[in-house]
C-alpha cells in the first residue's frame, strides 16, 4: 500500500522506483476518477518509462462525459485502453 497526496500514483511517492526495483515495465490501471487520478497516473507511468493500459471497464467518473473524453485522450496520446477481458488475458498471459 502506497498512500499519496496528489492526483498521480507515482508524484511525491516511491512508486515508480519499487516498480522499476520489481523488473516491472507495463501497468494496468485502474480506480476513479477517469479524469483526474487515472489520467495523471497514466501519464506519469509513461514519463516513468513505464507502459500504461487503462483498463476501461475498472475506471470511471462522475458523469459518462468526462470519463469518455479522457478514455479517448488517453488512448490518443499517452496508453493502450482496453476492456476488462483484455486485461485479464494479459494477466493470464503472464502467469
Amino acid at each position: 500500500v502506497i498512500s499519496k497526496q496528489y492526483a498521480s500514483a507515482f508524484f511525491g511517492t516511491p512508486l515508480a522506483s519499487l516498480l522499476a526495483a520489481m523488473g516491472v515495465d507495463t501497468l494496468l490501471i485502474a480506480g476513479l476518477s477517469t479524469s483526474g487520478c487515472v489520467r495523471a497516473s497514466a501519464l506519469d507511468a509513461l514519463q516513468s518509462g513505464f507502459a500504461p493500459f487503462v483498463v476501461r471497464d475498472a475506471c470511471g467518473d462522475r458523469h459518462p462525459a468526462p470519463h469518455e473524453a479522457n478514455l479517448f485522450d488517453l488512448q490518443a496520446k499517452y496508453a493502450e485502453v482496453i476492456s476488462e477481458s483484455e486485461a485479464i488475458d494479459r494477466l493470464r498471459a503472464c502467469a
